[in-house]
Formats: structure tokens, sequence, C-alpha cells
């Protein structure tokens, strides 16, 4: 029995994964036609940054961005460790 309720936790994590990987494939081809479909590439949207030294505030809005296909996955990276070093 414990097999078996392993082999469905495994099948339900793998399934959960591709779910979530093909919703996010089929989003950004979606934007992706959406902007061929306007006649133009839509120059990437720079957010002005939060005012103050709110730190939180500053890596949600860089997650959004990223989460939107604003920043790629390094971009996202180097933005918020620069946002939490400071600099």
């Amino acid at each position: 029995m414990p097999g078996l309720i392993r082999a469905v936790g495994r099948t339900a994590v793998v399934a959960g994964t591709a779910t979530a990987v093909s919703g996010n494939v089929r989003r950004r081809q979606e934007q992706k036609y959406a902007d061929q479909d306007a006649g133009q590439q839509a120059p990437p949207q720079q957010a002005a940054p939060p005012a103050g030294g709110d730190v939180v505030g500053k890596l949600t809005q860089l997650a959004e961005m990223n989460a939107s296909g604003t920043l790629t996955d390094e971009q996202f990276a180097a933005a918020a460790r620069k946002e939490l070093l400071g600099q």
C-alpha cells in the first residue's frame, strides 16, 4: 500500500508540473501571437521602482515583471540580487 500511495503522489506531482509548464508556454505563445497580430513588437516596459527603501515592494514588482515576460529569469535574478544587497 505505501508503494501505491508513493506512485500516486509522484504522478500527481508530475501532472501538476506538466500542467503548470504547459500553461506558461500557452500564455507566452498567446502573447507572442497577439503582439504579431498588432503588427509590431511592444518595447519592453520599464516600470518605475517604488519610492523609498521598500525592498519587498521592489521584489514584488520585479516578480510581476518576470511573470509577465518583461524580464528574463536571469534579469530577474540579477535585479533581485541588486535589491537585496542594496546596490
